[in-house]
């Protein structure tokens, strides 16, 4: 998927909350960023928590930027992931960082039901990405929000924890800028894109990410 602006305002009910502007999306309170690039550069984004896996003393570090909403990455993560945590991050030669990038507002949505308990993002991950087309639906945001909610539930986070991490506008804005910065960073212009070691990739499959990392592994 290739990178494009993320949906910053719209709609009609602008209401204050946390220090910015959002509005209400599909009578589902969850939040839509409305703030310009001036007040972005104030937002704290020091709190975000680094989802990663594996031992952080492993010889290779790689860093995947992906979002919940790309086709591409849902695969990656069906496939070419599963193998990549076997072989490398769980035997402890991969040092493994997942980086959120958002594209549009569900897939923020979907990060913050992952990101409401942090022990269980790995595994709320996968489910996002195995059921993407179930939860993504027809694209309605009201469905959608009511979708996540569900998955949320069957991941084991109870309805107060899910409503109070889906209405946070405060921490929605901190993760999208924190977002911005990280892939603007690494001139990230699609997902999946790794960074291994420092070097950017696009995406690929396992064959030719095992070449890259039994190399690395050699040299």
């Amino acid at each position: 998927m290739n990178r494009r602006d993320f949906m910053l305002a719209g709609g009609a009910g602008l209401a204050a909350f946390g220090g910015f502007w959002f509005t209400q999306s599909g009578g589902n309170d969850m939040p839509v960023l409305a703030l310009n690039a001036e007040e972005a550069a104030d937002i704290d984004t020091s709190g975000i928590i680094e989802m990663q896996l594996g031992d952080e003393n492993a010889p290779i570090k790689i860093t995947e930027f992906a979002s919940f909403t790309c086709p591409h990455c849902a695969t990656f993560h069906q496939v070419v992931f599963k193998q990549l945590k076997a072989d490398y991050i769980d035997t402890g030669k991969v040092h493994f960082t997942y980086q959120d990038v958002y594209f549009d507002r569900p897939g923020l949505w979907a990060a913050m039901v992952a990101r409401c308990d942090p022990d269980r993002f790995f595994g709320i991950s996968a489910m996002l990405y195995e059921g993407q087309k179930d939860w993504i639906g027809s694209g309605d945001g009201a469905t959608i929000g009511e979708n996540l909610r569900k998955l949320g539930r069957i991941a084991g986070l109870d309805n107060d924890q899910l409503e109070a991490c889906l209405t946070d506008g405060e921490k929605a804005q901190q993760l999208y800028t924190w977002s911005q910065q990280k892939a603007d960073a690494a001139d990230i212009s699609g997902t999946p894109s790794m960074l291994i070691d420092g070097e950017l990739f696009s995406n690929m499959s396992y064959d030719e990410l095992k070449t890259i990392l039994d190399k690395k592994l050699e040299s």
